[in-house]
């Protein structure tokens, strides 16, 4: 927040309040444990803790959540101190009395821009009109508090609803308001009167002193005495404004005309068109007035589609026409002779739809005409909103509309150049070149007639499909070569600004600047910047503000220019604004001398043209005059350049890169090897172009890009679609063949490719066959004139090999061609790459052929339906949709474009999941019902809390009048009072039973009828289930006796006994061996002999858990059945026999034999004579485990086995495993010697190999040499000892070494018995160490 040095004491006395009670609150929550009550900051401290009151939350009851009443003559509202609360919905309503004036004024707001929004409608709902809507930085910028905004209500009611979502917050709001009470409290220059003699009124106004003027006379007249008498008077008979002598201007009349200093003034308008105020129309000046057409609007039921302002008397006038469009805003208008070209923009109503119309205003008619125009492009007719449109004359003469960028909620944002032809009615799309530039939302743009480039500035874009933001990216797009130049950016990103071409330069007002994303860092939703771009010197200026003692700061405004002058209407401050300013730049005409003219600026830029001073153009540039005065440019530094990712984008700007190898843009200071400069020389890759393209369908429309789901990324096609040897291009796959051939013979070729020859038709196509032909001289040192696929219908027309016809702006031909020298075309290097025409029979060197390419990628249908297609909440805020809904509109946007989507806060609620009721009469309780904004609760008699929730103001429910406009009017016979109904918009009445019971003390339920239980009977009692809320009933549950209590809500039961299942206990669990039947019994878990069973009961699903029942039947009928059972808690036992059972089911009557409470663990034996097992096979015997407490472990089992047996069966068991696991062991021992036996084998084996594959060589050794020998071989033989052998091995380090070596002997010089006296050995020798042989003797 900051605030000017020169503001008045009261607002001082009341920012030095303000931030004292905040310092000292945050020093109360730190530093307290417990609250006493000045710690509570709406409320009372009860037992060490804060009780809020009605409409606050939060530990220190700081936080506003909820409804609120105001009733006094004066008083404030706040969110509470600090920061504001995440999803914050507070509602404050403010009731006067009829026919009285409400005067709101905001001392301190700041939320985050674009998301939180506070909303004020001039009545008691929301279905009121909506009179403004806050968010972002309200700061004071101007001396004294003029410019705090205020606003007025009329209707005795006000209503002010605040809405905040998630991201992040601020620290919210401080508003005062007043009732009957003077405008601004007369700005400190007038007095609050009581009453007007002359109209009979009682209401207060203003008498202003002298000097002063306006409804809260803060506008200044007649300053200095209008510089009189010399240079003017002062008129107070009507307007009380500046007249001007001859040769003089400006507010006082001080500057002389033409003057060498700018000024704002505000124009003074002789009348007021009610329905002027609005934003995001489009404004064009036609000979003496501007028009207006379109834009957005708080109330449309007196909004008129097009005004237009007469520039010479400064008056409105409403323009009803014929036949007049749907209203828009978001649109574009070109002016060509007397016809507006209004194309696309946003369609006002619920659904919001962008449309793709053009519709032509005849301005002299003053009519309409929907426009039907033919589209002659593979790509569709994008219909976009925010974008920009100019109409040019081209260099044929032809008309075109030239529409940049815009955004589609189907294909996201645009980067195409779409053009219109004026005289053809057609659309056709451009393929531009150059830099790779992105398309943005509600950018700004100008003509510079001279250069024949247009200027784009700023805007919303997302460069991914997760990333959005404002930039501040200054483009230049030469109409003629339909390149783009990335120029200098300004700096400080905007969008929803305007821009006009003014003096040689370009001046940029307002717009939104906000682009914070977690921590704000003081950026405005609603701007008065002022830059200059100066087109000749590439630089930017920032401006003075205007200073006119009114708010200027705005966005969604527009900006025209006539007689020098730039006139700003209109746009968004929080309120819709129909103010015009006027900005009257300086004249070159005023600077007399060649030197001051030069240097004239900034915001004017001037040439000297013999011996006059003019405003500077590109036909009378002076390149030595500019680099004079303009600021010396350096070279930018590598990480500047690095930013461009491409190389059409490095060359293509002015900041000084080239592109280097490696793909890396560097500075042109910087060393680099075959540096590419010029972004002619570039070649344009697919994957520059589809890396752009951040939305699944945009991705689909170009043939050379694919949308990978997985990373929601556009990438470029494989180039394998084309077949080796073949290069794709575009939509088409070429391929050079070199040989010299006719043309019939090239095309024969072609066809056994199964394609044509090359129809040379986009700009793409002929770039890349001159890069071949380039590419194919230097490496061959051949030149090539190949065929160009263009052959002569008949005596005029010639048509390429597609059947496309010839339209010379592709590749043209060279001078003196076509000729009647041939029927077909090559392409021939003169001075530069041009057709000429040769006889078909006749043989050119080289040719291309063309075939489509083969289609690989999904086709838009794969994509995921766009969000503005999505109908519900649910199905547009499913898992991975990356949409939102707003409830308040009913419309579902993309993410990445919300704040587009509802620039001026249309969106009262917005959420990415838990989709709420969608209307009011889904609600069932008040406390929910009231949380809806547009939504009251109406009691029925008796008091209870029962009632319906239904769309409502403060004094009664509404219905809906007209359903176009949406348009609601109370109807108090919807909840009458009459008859005991009860309305409550405020706070939910006090007594609040569900219809179920009566209150004592106004709001205690006395006794809870119908068999609800709670403090506000709100829930079913235990044993009952059903939804109480609102009148509803509860019933009992049905468990077939086998459960006491179920789910309150659904009623399926939980059931007591292990192994009984299903909603109503209605099931035996037979998946895990429980038999019986629960409708006339239990279930039962039948038990096997002599085997030990555990039931374990500990998992949180065995809670409910109380019994367990078991059945067993003995296996031998003359041997005794024993039964034991144990739990880790006590519980009760219940045994009983029967002579006859099926599944489960007793047949005949139960017999008890054992019943035990409290007990742990239990045996007994069941004698087979006493029980008769032999004479009844079927009998059964049951056990009931009951009375336990969960959790609890249970052990059991029946056995019919004595003790010796089992011994015996033990032992037996055990030698049997034992033996079995030697006989396995014993298996797997043999299979591993097998198996390393024949490894061992094949080893041996490649080492035999290897030592036969070692090379052959022959040595000489003597074994034993006598001493005459000795000196005989001197000289032949090796003296000292060494390898016999050496083998070096692979590398070079190491060697195989072969040495012989003399074993020990006898005296005798014989060895011993059974020895040799010989061993050589082979070892590795890698270094300086010992060598190691194994034994191995001769």
């Amino acid at each position: 927040m900051f605030l000017s040095s020169s503001a008045g004491r009261l607002q001082n006395a009341f920012w030095l309040k303000r931030s004292l009670w905040v310092v000292y609150f945050y020093l109360l929550v730190f530093l307290c444990e417990t609250c006493d009550k000045q710690h509570c900051f709406s409320g009372s401290c009860v037992n060490g803790s804060c009780l809020c009151d009605h409409g606050w939350v939060g530990d220190q009851c700081h936080h506003c959540q909820g409804r609120f009443k105001l009733t006094e003559l004066s008083g404030s509202l706040t969110d509470g101190p600090g920061n504001y609360k995440y999803k914050t919905k507070c509602t404050w309503l403010i009731e006067g009395y009829p026919n009285t004036v409400l005067r709101l004024r905001f001392n301190h707001f700041a939320t985050e821009c674009g998301w939180d929004h506070m909303y004020v409608f001039d009545g008691d709902s929301i279905y009121a009109p909506l009179v403004a809507v806050f968010s972002g930085l309200v700061v004071p910028e101007t001396k004294g508090n003029a410019t705090v905004p205020e606003v007025v209500i009329l209707s005795g009611f006000a209503l002010l609803h605040f809405f905040s979502d998630a991201a992040y917050n601020l620290t919210g709001f401080d508003i005062v308001y007043s009732i009957n009470s003077c405008p601004n409290n007369c700005s400190a220059h007038g007095k609050c009167m009581v009453g007007d003699s002359n109209s009979g009124s009682v209401a207060l106004h203003c008498k202003c002193e002298e000097f002063w003027k306006g409804e809260a006379c803060n506008i200044p007249y007649c300053e200095s005495d209008c510089s009189g008498p010399e240079h003017g008077y002062c008129e107070l008979a009507g307007e009380k404004f500046c007249i001007c002598n001859s040769r003089w201007q400006g507010s006082d009349c001080s500057l002389p005309d033409p003057s060498e200093e700018p000024y704002w003034f505000l124009p003074n308008l002789r009348n007021d068109v009610p329905s002027l105020g609005r934003a995001s129309h489009q404004a064009v000046v036609h000979r003496y007035l501007m028009w207006v057409i379109g834009g957005h609007s708080f109330d449309y039921s007196s909004f008129q589609m097009v005004i237009n302002y007469n520039l010479v008397t400064n008056a409105w006038t409403e323009v009803p026409s014929s036949s007049a469009p749907v209203q828009r805003y978001g649109h574009s208008l070109a002016l060509y002779q007397d016809d507006i070209y209004m194309f696309g923009g946003k369609l006002e109503g619920s659904s919001g739809k962008v449309t793709d119309e053009l519709w032509v205003f005849n301005t002299a008619s003053r009519s309409w005409t929907l426009r039907n125009p033919s589209v002659l492009m593979n790509a569709p007719l994008y219909a976009v909103e925010g974008h920009t449109a100019h109409i040019i004359q081209m260099s044929n003469g032809e008309p075109v509309m030239i529409v940049l960028f815009g955004y589609s909620p189907i294909y996201s944002y645009i980067s195409h150049v779409q053009q219109y032809n004026l005289r053809t009615n057609s659309w056709q799309l451009v393929e531009a070149q150059g830099a790779q530039v992105q398309g943005s939302y509600r950018h700004s743009s100008v003509y510079e007639e001279s250069s024949r480039s247009i200027y784009v500035h700023g805007g919303y874009k997302a460069p991914s499909f997760n990333k959005y933001g404002l930039v501040d990216h200054l483009y230049r797009y030469h109409v003629h070569t339909q390149t783009w130049l990335i120029l200098k950016e300004s700096g400080v990103s905007r969008y929803l600004h305007s821009a006009v071409l003014v003096g040689g330069v370009m001046l940029v007002f307002g717009g939104n600047t906000h682009n914070d994303t977690s921590v704000s860092t003081g950026a405005k939703c609603f701007s008065a910047d002022f830059l200059s771009y100066d087109i000749a010197c590439d630089e930017w200026t920032v401006l003075p503000k205007p200073d006119l003692y009114h708010n200027v700061n705005r966005f969604g405004h527009t900006a025209v220019v006539s007689n020098s002058s730039m006139l700003v209407f209109g746009g968004f401050s929080g309120v819709m604004l129909s103010d015009v300013l006027v900005f009257k730049s300086a004249s070159c005409e005023a600077f007399t001398e060649e030197q001051l003219c030069r240097n004239a600026g900034p915001g004017v830029r001037c040439e000297w043209v013999r011996g006059y001073c003019a405003p500077w153009t590109f036909e009378h540039r002076d390149r030595t005059a500019l680099d004079s005065v303009c600021p010396v440019r350096s070279n930018a530094t590598d990480e500047q350049c690095m930013y461009f990712s491409d190389c059409a984008s490095c060359t293509a700007n002015t900041k000084g890169c080239q592109w280097c190898e490696e793909n890396k843009c560097l500075s042109v200071a910087s060393h680099c090897i075959q540096p590419v400069k010029v972004f002619s020389e570039c070649r344009v890759h697919d994957e520059q172009v589809c890396s752009d393209l951040n939305n699944c369908r945009s991705c689909s429309v170009n043939i050379n890009c694919m949308w990978v789901p997985q990373t929601q990324e556009c990438h470029a096609m494989p180039v394998h679609v084309c077949g080796e040897g073949w290069s794709r291009v575009g939509e088409v796959c070429l391929r050079l063949n070199p040989s010299r051939e006719s043309y019939d013979n090239a095309q024969h070729y072609c066809k056994n490719q199964n394609a044509n020859i090359a129809s040379i038709t986009s700009h793409r196509e002929v770039e890349f066959i001159l890069e071949e032909l380039q590419r194919y001289e230097q490496q061959q040192r051949q030149n090539l004139s190949p065929w160009g696929g263009l052959r002569k219908i008949n005596v005029s027309y010639w048509s390429w090999e597609d059947l496309s016809p010839f339209t010379n702006s592709t590749l043209p031909w060279l001078q003196g061609e076509p000729s009647d020298s041939g029927f077909c075309a090559h392409l021939e290097k003169a001075q530069v790459i041009g057709l000429k025409t040769k006889p078909c029979t006749a043989s050119t060197d080289g040719f291309f052929c063309q075939k489509p390419t083969v289609t690989l990628k999904p086709s838009a249908a794969l994509c995921k339906t766009p969000c503005t297609l999505r109908s519900s909440c649910d199905n547009c805020t499913s898992q991975g949709t990356g949409c939102v809904w707003c409830s308040s509109s009913q419309r579902c946007v993309d993410s990445n474009a919300y704040v587009l989507s509802f620039p001026y806060g249309q969106c009262l609620a917005w959420q990415t999941g838990d989709c709420r009721s969608a209307s009011c009469s889904d609600v069932r309780e008040c406390g929910q019902c009231l949380e809806q904004e547009g939504c009251g609760w109406c009691g029925v008699p008796g008091g209870t809390g029962q009632g319906r929730c239904v769309e409502g103001s403060f004094q009664g429910p509404v219905k809906r009048q007209n359903e176009q406009r949406d348009e609601r009017t109370l109807d108090t016979s919807l909840c009458p009072r009459e008859k005991g109904f009860d309305w409550s918009f405020i706070q939910c009445p006090a007594c609040q039973c569900n219809g179920h019971s009566s209150c004592v003390n106004g709001s205690v339920c006395q006794q809870c009828r119908n068999f609800t239980a709670g403090r506000h009977c709100q829930t079913c009692r235990p044993g009952y289930y059903g939804d109480p809320i609102n009148g509803g009933i509860c019933q009992a549950c049905r468990c077939n006796g086998h459960s006491n209590s179920c789910h309150v809500t659904s009623g399926q039961c939980f059931c007591t006994t292990k192994g009984v299942k299903g909603d109503q206990c209605q099931l035996c669990d037979s998946m895990n061996r429980y038999l019986g039947n629960p409708l006339r019994g239990t279930c039962y878990y039948q038990l096997l002999m002599d085997y030990h069973f555990t039931f374990s009961l500990l998992q949180e699903d065995d809670r409910h858990y109380t019994a367990i029942n078991f059945m067993a039947s003995p296996d031998q009928l003359n041997k005794n059945l024993e039964m034991f059972i144990n739990a880790s808690d006590s519980f009760n036992l219940n045994i009983t026999w029967s002579l006859s059972s099926t599944a489960g089911v007793v047949l005949l009557d139960e017999y008890t034999i054992v019943s035990k409470n409290g007990i742990k663990e239990y045996k007994i034996t069941f004698s087979s004579e006493r029980f008769g097992f032999s004479a009844n096979p079927n009998i059964t015997f049951y056990v009931y485990v009951s009375s336990f407490s969960w959790p609890i472990k249970i052990q059991i089992y029946f056995s019919q086995h004595s003790s010796i047996t089992d011994l015996v069966q033990f032992f037996v068991t055990f030698f049997s495993c034992f033996l079995s696991l030697l006989l396995v062991v014993a298996v797997v021992w043999k299979l591993k010697q097998t198996c390393w036996a024949s490894r061992r084998r094949e080893e041996f084996m490649w080492e035999q190999q290897q030592m036969a594959s070692r090379p052959f060589a022959s040595v000489l050794v003597s074994l034993e040499v006598t001493e005459e020998e000795e000196e005989l071989l001197i000289g032949q033989v090796e003296t000292m000892p060494g390898p016999i052998a050496i083998e070096p091995c692979a590398g070079n380090r190491a060697a195989v070494l072969t040495v012989l070596f003399n074993l020990p002997r006898e005296t005798s010089g014989v060895p011993p018995p059974g020895q040799s006296d010989r061993m050589s050995c082979s070892a590795v020798d890698s270094g300086p160490t010992a060598l190691v042989c194994p034994s191995s003797t001769l």
